[in-house]
């Protein structure tokens, strides 16, 4: 019987099977860096991308900050300037109403009273004056009562003084100035 040895040829397949499996590992684990790495990439890439966004975001809203003052600054200036054309057309609704006040005074005045001075805040009104008489104070605050731009006349104080031969009488009456009305308020 002859005796065959496979020892060479089984150290020849085993040193195969190792160099066969080295290239494997070798292989897998450069396809398993390359994987890592490519996954590191597209990750890096989306992060990057994502910052863009963020920026152009962060961008668009101090522009937007930047509009939101410059409206507020324009909403502002548009009250002002509505508050201004309010008080110019008060006044302009006002400007008639001084010559109905004289007008007023002049025709309310009765014969033997006669103003010293007169003061003005708001609508309210103060006359000082001297009359011949109370009665004639009396007979003015009547008068005024019944006219159309004066209302509400109140005495504040009715003084008799003699002057030589002769009596008058100094006063003090408040009024209130009425104001034109408006045609939305005469249509109600």
């Amino acid at each position: 019987m002859p005796r065959i040895n496979l020892l060479p040829w089984r150290e020849e397949e085993r040193k195969k099977r190792q160099r066969d499996f080295g290239v494997a590992m070798a292989g897998g684990v450069v396809t398993a860096i390359v994987c890592v790495l490519g996954v590191v990439f597209v990750y890096s890439q989306m992060i990057d991308n994502q910052k863009d966004r963020n920026q152009r975001l962060t961008d668009e809203i101090a522009e937007l900050q930047k509009s939101i003052e410059e409206i507020d600054g324009l909403e502002r200036q548009k009250e002002r300037l509505l508050a201004r054309m309010e008080i110019i057309e008060q006044l302009q609704k006002s400007r008639p109403e001084i010559v109905h006040l004289f007008d007023g005074m002049a025709r309310q005045l009765p014969e033997g009273v006669y103003l010293t001075g007169m003061i003005q805040k708001g609508s309210k009104i103060e006359l000082r004056g001297v009359a011949q008489s109370s009665t004639r104070v009396s007979a003015l605050m009547r008068q005024v009562d019944a006219s159309e731009w004066l209302a509400d006349p109140e005495v504040d104080r009715v003084e008799t003084t003699s002057t030589g031969s002769s009596r008058q009488a100094e006063f003090i009456v408040y009024v209130r100035q009425e104001h034109a009305k408006d045609a939305s308020e005469e249509l109600r």
